[in-house]
């Protein structure tokens, strides 16, 4: 098992960016693939983003493609959500998640989560 811990939410203004970081611990980040998910209040909870294991390949939702990118850096255990022109329908919880599966893209593969960090986006 992985502990995850998320920074870097916030309250920004429509057009703003935001990079919101997870930070892993008590295992190899290098032997999981990594997402980022967000729920809205009274929405499901949605993977917009993932990575596999080495950074060589990523995963966008449609609604986030062009604006968001997923990065990470194994040797500092850390996996990163750069959200650019963010948008008033951003506003939502955000959630970084591990799994060992290799499709990360299938959002009902990953099992470790961290709590969440709030993004807020402003009109």
């Amino acid at each position: 098992q992985v502990q995850l811990v998320e920074s870097g939410g916030g309250l920004v203004q429509a057009g703003d960016s935001l990079r919101l970081s997870c930070a892993a611990s008590g295992r190899a980040l290098s032997t999981y693939a990594m997402g980022w998910f967000r729920q809205a209040p009274g929405k499901a909870r949605n993977l917009v983003a993932g990575i596999s294991y080495f950074g060589d390949s990523t995963y966008y939702a449609d609604s986030v493609k062009g604006r968001f990118a997923i990065s990470r850096d194994n040797p500092k255990n850390t996996v990163y959500l750069q959200m650019n022109s963010l948008k008033p329908e951003d506003t939502a919880v955000y959630y970084c998640a591990a799994t060992t599966h290799p499709y990360y893209d299938d959002p009902s593969n990953y099992y470790d989560w961290g709590q969440g960090t709030q993004v807020t986006v402003s009109s």
